[in-house]
């Protein structure tokens, strides 16, 4: 197993009188992708709000490679290494796919590697170079999803946070999207996905966290949990 990247122990969040999170641990090693499935209001992006301090916990720990990130501020996070991809994407529509993806890469001083690391993107998404100098605006779900990758991927993020990145999008755009999380994590990214999708998420993850209203109720490989009737029941249809 490789080193541990994320650890989160006991983790306790409230938003008001509602317990949102209550006492979660988990961990993540290096080069693992990790799929957190569960449904709606399980806690998944509230578990990924916590890891990035967009929202306060009430109690509980948050280790980032060894080091307590409690409250570290989303910026400083990306400085680490640790880079979000929120639900709904959250990209600049009103600037250029290219200027949304500088601003992924804003923090850095290697230019030469910067330059490179377009090329990358570009590589990965050829749609996004085609488009570079459209407003964000005016691409397709698919594609803001996948700029909205791309502009993490600037930061050089050594753990990828993502948040339903299959939402509102078509079979064969989710297809791409997965794709290319895989070939993001074999490039050196840890991942950590929380997913609607739990059937695409577990056939791409290492192992899996199981949520219900805030808890933990079963993990393990994912291979497994694809096979398992609680899970086979409850979530994949």
């Amino acid at each position: 197993m490789g080193k541990s990247v994320l650890e989160i122990k006991d983790l306790n969040l409230f938003y008001g009188g509602i317990h949102a999170l209550k006492g979660i641990s988990l961990n993540v090693n290096e080069g693992e992708i990790i799929t957190l499935i569960g449904a709606n209001g399980a806690g998944k992006t509230s578990t990924l709000r916590a890891i990035s301090s967009l929202e306060k916990v009430k109690s509980g720990e948050v280790y980032f490679y060894g080091e307590n990130i409690n409250g570290v501020s989303a910026n400083k996070l990306v400085s680490k290494g640790l880079s979000h991809v929120p639900e709904g994407r959250k990209i600049f529509g009103n600037l250029t796919v290219m200027e949304n993806l500088e601003l992924g890469a804003y923090l850095r001083k290697d230019k030469a590697q910067v330059k490179k690391d377009y090329e990358m993107v570009f590589e990965k998404f050829p749609r996004l170079k085609e488009r570079k100098n459209q407003s964000a605006g005016t691409l397709s779900g698919g594609e803001q999803q996948m700029l909205a990758i791309g502009r993490a991927l600037m930061s050089k993020p050594k753990m990828l946070l993502l948040d339903e990145p299959s939402m509102g999008l078509a079979p064969m755009v989710v297809k791409d999207i997965f794709n290319t999380i895989v070939e993001i994590n074999k490039s050196g990214t840890t991942v950590l996905l929380v997913e609607q999708n739990a059937n695409m998420a577990l056939s791409i993850a290492d192992r899996a966290y199981v949520l219900e209203t805030g808890t933990i109720v079963i993990d393990g490989k994912a291979e497994v949990l694809l096979k398992d009737d609680r899970i086979r029941e409850a979530y994949l249809g």
